[in-house]
């Protein structure tokens, strides 16, 4: 809607005028700054929680990846208005419209040009319409992400950590509170950080090199990952990405990488992908480190504070029910409770909040019970613990990985 307006305004010169430089110039010392930013659009944009929502909101996995190949299309439809406006910006001598400030423009005028656009180039009415869709763009995304961080608190954070057992109404209580302090948090920092595109930036730099990593390791390579090199890879990454800088929130570079521009206070060396990288090594490395310390006896297994490599729960163990949510536990014929967390894990252990087990192995039995009773998805009373169905017959050590 606002384009043609824009574009039909005689104020702007023909986008195919010989005057207008459209193409610009790439110093040949940023080149490396441009494959820096290149790599962290592409891989840095996979890990953000709201694209993860969408794709766990749908019904089907087959749901989710046509969702993913529209939206991958999408994106490149929707980059051509913001392609047209910023032409329309460049092709537009700024000091015979209504425009009063700077010109040429600084980094300041830049960041707004859109709302400038529809300031000076649309009618009234045009820019009534425009600038309230881009405020209810900008309140979607504020309230979304709000919901999403406190949803995440109550779900992630209270409920596995600290009360495995809350009731549903309890989480929504949490999720209100959550709502409440996150939008108390958000305000402050609108109100004193310098420049909210920079924070946006800033948040964009720590998803690529702190995230990505440890969502590729979780989601293709979990044997070779663990939870003492994911807490290690973290604050390497956020050490090395705060080094570099950020002169958008006026952040001072501790770090100086080669070609760095003191003038300008920019790092011309692709220091970001560094840190992704830095992080992804560390996280394989300090996770195989650990593993062979204490799988070979160098370290006590009471060190393993995590638990999630020797020092882990029993191979079976029993959850009685939930008297908060009033489920009850399903008894099976031969009078036998539901087992949770029977799984050969190769890197630690699963929460047994979060995943049932039902896959024991079909070599166990049960002492004290006949031997038709095999492994299914069972646990018996009165003391009754697993064995080996036969004696020739190991069970495999919960602490064998890929290492």
């Amino acid at each position: 809607m606002c384009i043609p307006f824009a574009w039909a305004n005689p104020k702007v010169q023909s986008l195919q005028s010989m005057d207008v430089d459209w193409i610009g110039e790439v110093k040949s010392g940023e080149y490396w700054s441009y494959i820096d930013y290149g790599l962290l659009l592409i891989f840095g944009g996979i890990p953000w929680q709201v694209y993860f929502q969408r794709v766990l909101s749908s019904k089907t996995a087959g749901r989710a990846q046509v969702l993913s190949y529209v939206a991958a299309a999408g994106c490149i439809l929707m980059a051509i208005p913001p392609v047209l406006i910023g032409a329309i910006a460049k092709a537009t001598p700024w000091n015979e419209t209504g425009y009063n400030g700077p010109y040429p423009f600084t980094e300041k005028e830049t960041s707004m040009i859109l709302p400038m656009v529809l300031q000076y180039l649309t009618p009234d009415f045009v820019s009534f319409f425009g600038l309230g869709a881009v405020s209810a763009a900008v309140m979607s995304s504020a309230d979304s992400s709000i919901l999403s961080a406190s949803s995440m608190f109550a779900r992630n954070v209270y409920k596995l950590i600290f009360r495995q057992r809350a009731s549903e109404m309890e989480i929504i209580w949490v999720m209100r509170v959550g709502i409440g302090v996150v939008g108390i948090l958000s305000t402050v920092m609108a109100l004193t950080i310098p420049s909210i595109y920079g924070l946006w930036s800033m948040c964009s730099d720590l998803v690529y090199v702190i995230l990505f990593p440890q969502l590729l390791m979780v989601v293709h390579f979990k044997e070779y990952c663990n939870t003492y090199g994911s807490l290690a890879a973290y604050i390497i990454a956020f050490v090395v990405r705060i080094s570099g800088g950020e002169p958008l929130m006026g952040l001072p570079a501790l770090i100086h990488y080669p070609g760095y521009d003191e003038e300008t206070d920019t790092q011309a060396f692709p220091f970001r992908t560094m840190a992704m990288l830095i992080s992804l090594v560390t996280l394989i490395g300090v996770s195989y480190g650990t593993q062979v310390a204490f799988l070979t006896g160098r370290l006590a297994p009471g060190y393993d504070v995590f638990r999630c490599v020797v020092n882990i729960p029993e191979d079976v163990e029993r959850v009685g029910p939930d008297p908060a949510e009033g489920e009850q536990m399903a008894v099976l014929a031969a009078g036998i409770g539901r087992l949770y967390g029977s799984k050969d894990e190769s890197n630690g252990r699963v929460n047994p909040a979060l995943e049932p087990d039902y896959d024991m192995e079909p070599g166990c039995k049960i002492t004290g019970e006949p031997d038709s009773v095999v492994g299914g998805g069972g646990g018996g009373g009165g003391g009754a613990h697993l064995v080996p169905h036969g004696p020739n017959v190991q069970r495999q050590p919960q602490s064998s990985t890929a290492f």
